[in-house]
């Protein structure tokens, strides 16, 4: 017997952009369980939907400034159990900081042509649905940029594996992605966590929460 396919609910102001997410996430294997075009109908149907991951646009109506950010933590706050995956057009750092704030897993935050790529998408539908962190890179540059002070201890390397933490990618992903050994990037990853004072829970989930917690406090 297969795993239920997981339940998703899509916010955005364009019908276009809506009914080519619903078409992505089909052929990625997931189940669209409804489709608004604003943040106010999505809150208002997730206790009768009860979605797994709710994927919501930055800006939508009325003000077209912060509604999916603003509607993301309500839903965070009144429904825990439901992940969150912020799509933009843009790199707005404070939005995915303030969203993050809480230090809570389950949250994603990405730049829409990241969707262009199926596989991308997948992963990070999967990864927030099981309680993971997903950050664009162009997300997490802004927020390292933020927090270059503290950061200035870290050699060129730590700042790459931190980098790659900070998306959610795992020992193994990251020694892939650099082309060195598992044994470097934990010796990378200790040596990060005593450079900027993080305890080091030894588990990969917990070591991005705090790094997140870290470049926003």
């Amino acid at each position: 017997m297969t795993d239920a396919p997981l339940r998703l609910v899509v916010a955005d102001d364009s019908v276009l952009l809506r009914e080519g997410l619903i078409r992505l996430f089909d052929e990625a294997g997931f189940r669209t369980v409804g489709a608004f075009g604003d943040a106010e109908s999505l809150l208002a149907a997730i206790p009768q939907l009860q979605p797994d991951v709710a994927v919501l646009d930055v800006r939508m109506p009325p003000t077209f400034r912060d509604e999916g950010v603003r509607a993301a933590l309500d839903l965070r706050a009144a429904h825990p159990g439901v992940a969150v995956l912020l799509l933009s057009q843009y790199v707005e750092g404070a939005y995915a900081q303030e969203l993050l704030a809480s230090g809570s897993g389950g949250t994603g935050y990405l730049l829409k042509d990241r969707i262009a790529s199926l596989d991308e998408l997948r992963d990070a539908v999967s990864r927030v649905a099981t309680g993971g962190t997903v950050l664009d890179p162009e997300v997490v540059r802004e927020l390292l940029v933020r927090r270059t002070d503290p950061l200035a201890s870290l050699t060129p390397r730590e700042r790459d594996v931190l980098t790659l933490m900070a998306e959610g990618r795992t020992n193994a992903a990251i020694a892939s992605r650099l082309v060195i050994g598992v044994g470097a990037v934990e010796k990378n990853v200790t040596s990060i966590f005593q450079k900027l004072g993080l305890e080091d829970s030894g588990d990969d989930h917990r070591r991005v929460l705090a790094v997140l917690a870290f470049l926003q406090r």
